[in-house]
């Protein structure tokens, strides 16, 4: 992105979680790694959820703030017993403040193998033009 005033999206600080105040249920809370990169026309943010299902996602867009969360189902089935256990079950949080050159009526979200894509058109630009200058 050009320059730190100029972004279109930006993240919000880094603060703890207070688990007493913050989460109504016990489970772990991760936050999604992002990339994000932009064109003349739009941004994209890609955003890393496995085994969140579309059901279990919600993008919320409220006062300029766009906020993704999601659960996963646990997957073990009954009566399995675990070897390695690297992968971990809980919810993703994460929040974005947009600026006011992102057109928020246009935002279009893909869940796909685990990845969320998230396009964010820019507002467009009045479209430069010539003046006729009449008389009378």
């Amino acid at each position: 992105m050009n320059s730190r005033e100029n972004q279109e999206l930006t993240v919000r600080d880094k603060a703890a979680l207070n688990r007493s105040t913050e989460q109504t249920m016990a489970g772990a809370v991760f936050t999604p790694d992002v990339d994000i990169f932009e064109t003349d026309r739009e941004i994209t943010l890609l955003a890393d959820i496995p085994g969140v299902k579309p059901e279990n996602l919600s993008i919320d867009l409220r006062d300029d703030v766009l906020t993704i969360s999601g659960e996963t189902d646990n997957f073990r089935s009954a009566g399995q017993v675990d070897i390695i256990a690297e992968y971990e079950s809980g919810k993703y949080y994460r929040q974005f403040t947009l600026s006011e050159m992102i057109d928020q009526a246009k935002i279009d979200a893909k869940l796909n193998d685990g990845v969320l894509r998230l396009t964010l058109p820019k507002v467009a630009k009045a479209a430069p033009r010539r003046i006729t200058v009449k008389t009378g």
